[in-house]
């Protein structure tokens, strides 16, 4: 029986990202142009290798409400049992229903942006899409109504090229991360040279609280960090790729049922709940 190296195989597919984002860093300039391209590559990688059932792109998170989120760098959605995007000028509009997890690009996780240090900056940008208002209804399932289920959590990170500063300890990454909390807290991200972490958090959801929005909430306000783990540099993009996809299959499944009604409201039009 012939036998692969896996640890040789994942080894390129790490060297090929860190090349690309390395190139974005170090030969375009423009401030504006340098972002773009940072998140281009991102999202590339991210199509290239997550299953066909997730799409990717930036994006704007909206509600059945018509609120709506900051500016996406990367959004993770479904495209399957989410039945509409809006589109215009390339930009998308993406149902709350949809989303599976968020991140925001920056070069530096030790810079700043708009006066506030990158993860803090991050975190906001999660809040912005975690407290949108979700719907969720009944399906149908082998034959059989199914009640509206509970809402799936919202993953968010932030990703970025280089860890500016001393590399000697985290002291100061973890004092950050730890002080986003709620709706805000980061689950995970990738330094894409310094190595991807992860947030093991300490909470349950409370499935007595029969309100889904009271309940998804409860369990944000509540989990407490108990540890931050962080990878070897040479496993970076691997091993943040593997944590995403476990999120992705294994915590969060296949997003809810979207109640249609909800936006047809939006319009004073009603559609047919029985066929």
């Amino acid at each position: 029986m012939t036998k692969i190296d896996l640890k040789l195989l994942f080894g390129g597919l790490q060297n090929q990202m860190i090349a690309q984002l390395n190139t974005n860093r170090d030969f375009i300039t423009h401030p504006g142009s340098k972002g773009d391209s940072l998140e281009n590559a991102w999202i590339e990688w991210l199509q290239k290798y997550l299953p066909n059932r997730y799409s990717v792109d930036k994006a704007i998170i909206i509600d059945s409400k018509g609120n709506t989120s900051h500016q996406i760098d990367i959004v993770i959605y479904d495209n399957w049992f989410t039945p509409f995007i809006f589109s215009q000028n390339g930009f998308h509009y993406i149902p709350a229903e949809g989303v599976y997890a968020v991140f925001e690009v920056k070069p530096d996780i030790s810079a700043s942006s708009e006066g506030i240090n990158n993860i803090q900056y991050a975190a906001e940008k999660i809040e912005s899409v975690r407290k949108l208002k979700r719907t969720t209804t009944s399906i149908i399932s082998v034959g059989q109504k199914q009640s509206p289920r509970g809402l799936t959590k919202i993953v968010g990170g932030i990703l970025t090229s280089t860890k500016s500063g001393s590399r000697k300890n985290n002291q100061t990454l973890n004092k950050h991360l730890k002080a986003q909390v709620g709706l805000k807290s980061i689950d995970f991200g990738c330094i894409a040279d310094y190595g991807s972490f992860f947030i093991d958090y300490e909470g349950e959801e409370d499935h007595e609280i029969s309100d889904i929005e009271k309940r998804y909430k409860d369990f944000y306000m509540k989990r407490k960090v108990n540890e931050i783990h962080f990878s070897k540099v040479e496993n970076s993009m691997v091993s943040f790729f593997l944590q995403l996809t476990r999120y992705l299959q294994q915590s969060i499944g296949t997003v809810a049922a979207i109640d249609l009604q909800a936006y047809s409201n939006s319009i004073n039009e009603e559609i047919d709940k029985e066929l």
